[in-house]
């Protein structure tokens, strides 16, 4: 197996730039797992395709506005910092732009969001590069509030403070694909995202209306929830030729007990267990205990799991995923699923057919 194995050409106007509209209005490539056989739909007819007793369950996890867009507080400079994991209560893990000039003790100020005046509402200061990685550990400061300390209630005022700038002066981290949107941020969140966390959105959930979701469980079919906080190695391309020397970095995920129940009973019934994302897939492949031989809860726990061909699935059944970037994780984990070559052949006729493809195109359900 070679990461060359799971790479694809794809024309560049393929990318989509912008969600479809309404959501469910996108297209749905539907792929038999077994068979390698395709169908072509739209995504509202998803409901066609699941049974009463089904059970989907989805990534509520929801974006911050990550993106950071600064000046340099001693030359004036423009300078940016993506947030990626919140590491202590003012601390971030976070990707810093222009990297070589924001080394440790530069401090980069923000103002709000739309505009260059008023007051500066946060600042960054790089503090030393993340363990064995490029990326940077920034703190956060609201100018003119002082931290009283680490623990308790100081803890959690500085950890709001510190949000609420955030929101005045982020903005929606979009992958580095999609340049040319200038629509409403809320059409990169999904409709029951809930829990704040993520650097990215878990883009399979997108595809789902309000409207859809009630249709889905009137026809009997359940819906549950975990929550995995999306980081940017999900999506990064594996630069080594053997994919398994590639390190999966560690990214926060929950799993109730109610899911883990919601899961044996779906199983014990002879029903299908019906993962949205490629996230929510980790989530609950993640909650296998090998010792058990079983799922169990899980809380904010850390997973690298790292899904390859020849993997076995224990929680799910079936996905509804996005395209993915070629020689992507994703791309492998989908393989494991599917088969490498139906998934690449299901690729082709995607491209033939004029598909959307990555974080705002079309879906594809493997059954």
């Amino acid at each position: 197996m070679r990461t060359d194995d799971f790479d694809y050409e794809l024309p560049h106007e393929l990318i989509a730039q912008e969600p479809a509209d309404p959501r469910d209005s996108c297209r749905l490539m539907v792929l038999d797992k077994a068979t390698g056989a395709v169908e072509h739909r739209v995504f509202r007819d998803i409901i066609d395709y699941l049974d009463p007793g089904d059970l989907l369950v989805a990534n509520d996890t929801k974006v911050v506005p990550a993106r950071l867009l600064g000046h340099k507080e001693r030359t004036g400079g423009a300078a940016e910092v993506l947030l990626l994991k919140r590491v202590g209560a003012d601390t971030w893990e976070a990707l810093v732009k222009p990297g070589r000039r924001l080394q440790p003790g530069a401090v980069v100020e923000f103002k709000r969001a739309g505009g260059d005046a008023g007051e500066v509402l946060l600042t960054a200061t790089v503090l030393e590069h993340a363990e064995g990685r490029g990326e940077r550990i920034v703190r956060l400061a609201v100018p003119g509030l002082e931290a009283q300390g680490t623990a308790g209630a100081d803890a959690s005022r500085l950890e709001m403070a510190l949000d609420t700038a955030i929101h005045e002066v982020g903005h929606m981290p979009l992958p580095p694909y999609i340049t040319q949107y200038t629509g409403d941020d809320d059409q990169y969140q999904t409709v029951y995202a809930r829990h704040e966390g993520s650097a990215a959105a878990p883009t399979a959930g997108l595809h789902f209306t309000p409207e859809l979701l009630h249709r889905i469980e009137g026809k009997g079919v359940r819906f549950a929830t975990v929550d995995l906080e999306v980081g940017v190695d999900t999506f990064r391309l594996v630069d080594e030729d053997d994919p398994l020397q590639h390190e999966m970095h560690t990214e926060r995920y929950t799993v109730s007990q109610e899911v883990v129940d919601a899961v044996h009973r779906t199983h014990e019934e002879g029903h299908r267990v019906i993962a949205v994302g490629t996230t929510s897939t980790r989530s609950l492949e993640s909650a296998w205990d090998d010792e058990l031989q079983d799922l169990r809860p899980r809380l904010r726990e850390a997973t690298s799991l790292y899904i390859l061909p020849g993997y076995r699935f224990r929680a799910i059944d079936a996905l509804i995923t996005n395209f993915h970037v070629p020689r992507s994780t994703l791309m492998m984990l989908v393989s494991a699923l599917a088969g490498r070559d139906h998934i690449m052949d299901a690729y082709r006729q995607a491209i033939d057919e004029r598909y959307r493809f990555f974080s705002f195109g079309d879906a594809m359900l493997i059954k």
